[in-house]
């Protein structure tokens, strides 16, 4: 295990456990991710209503991106989010999907926008997310939408766009030297899914994962993974050491310092988690056919 298990006297009071699973039912409080999700936008749209044409202008840590084409896409991913009904394949790969082109033609639908009106359409759609989505599990459905790594319950789709969106806001902020204004639970969700996503991606490579994590700061906490019929990964939030929660969930999603921040899980293991690292960082033209 990266990190040590906690002794008693360690553990903290952000209890409560997710599960995720590939196959089967999660454990998922949807309703408290949403709560999550409103307060992490609404925070980033405060920083962002203090943004200048330089700062909309500046570089990010997405290659060839401004803030202002990260805002743009998280308004696109936010739609889609919005409109994804039963077996939507927006995000499939074995229908197109490709996480370092498809964003890039996502957002030629809104060239020559505005930051002005692009922060009106981010808050807009935000808003809008957040009233159909708790309608929609008001209603309580059930069904299933392709990501990445295959069929999954709608739910878990929002768990991939707060991921997303707490990502994008780490690479606007982090390169202007500015703090990350995010809370604990954001932090969690957003490194669990990270996991649960790049250990998905190892599986579909043959290259599953079996490893316990420990992982200190802010959304820290125990994170389980296994492969033994589905890819599971379990969730505990307590208090220990280990690496950074944040700095773990940016290394899986290829933002560095990747080596040194998971250099002390066993060699097979690191990569298997690089596989997502490596796929979202490797040049389009040199991508394996």
């Amino acid at each position: 295990m990266i990190g040590r298990t906690p002794l008693p006297e360690e553990i903290g009071t952000q209890p409560g456990t997710l599960l995720l699973r590939t196959a089967g039912a999660c454990d998922l409080d949807t309703a408290h991710l949403l709560e999550v999700f409103g307060a992490q936008r609404q925070r980033f749209a405060a920083v962002l209503r203090g943004f200048g044409p330089d700062d909309w202008a500046a570089p990010t840590r997405c290659a060839g991106w401004s803030a202002h084409n990260v805002i743009r896409h998280l308004c696109d991913a936010t739609a889609f989010a919005i409109a994804a009904g039963p077996g939507d394949r927006t995000l499939d790969m074995a229908a197109g999907f490709d996480p370092r082109t498809s964003p890039d033609r996502w957002l030629a639908a809104s060239a020559g926008e505005s930051p002005g009106t692009t922060l009106s359409r981010f808050v807009a759609t935000t808003d809008q997310a957040l009233a159909e989505l708790r309608a929609r599990l008001a209603q309580n459905p059930r069904f299933d939408v392709h990501l990445p790594y295959g069929p999954m319950d709608w739910t878990v789709l929002v768990l991939h766009l707060f991921w997303d969106s707490w990502l994008h806001e780490r690479d606007v902020l982090l390169p202007r030297g500015t703090e990350h204004p995010t809370s604990g639970d954001a932090t969690g969700y957003a490194t669990a899914y990270g996991l649960f996503i790049t250990a998905a991606v190892a599986s579909m490579l043959s290259d599953p994962v079996r490893q316990t994590l420990a992982l200190s700061g802010d959304g820290g906490g125990i994170f389980d993974l296994d492969d033994r019929g589905t890819v599971t990964l379990t969730v505990t939030h307590i208090t220990t050491a280990g690496p950074p929660a944040a700095q773990v969930a940016d290394a899986l999603a290829g933002r560095p310092p990747a080596a040194a921040v998971l250099g002390d899980l066993p060699a097979s293991t690191r990569t298997a988690l690089s596989h997502l690292a490596d796929f979202l960082n490797t040049p389009v033209e040199q991508r394996p056919a």
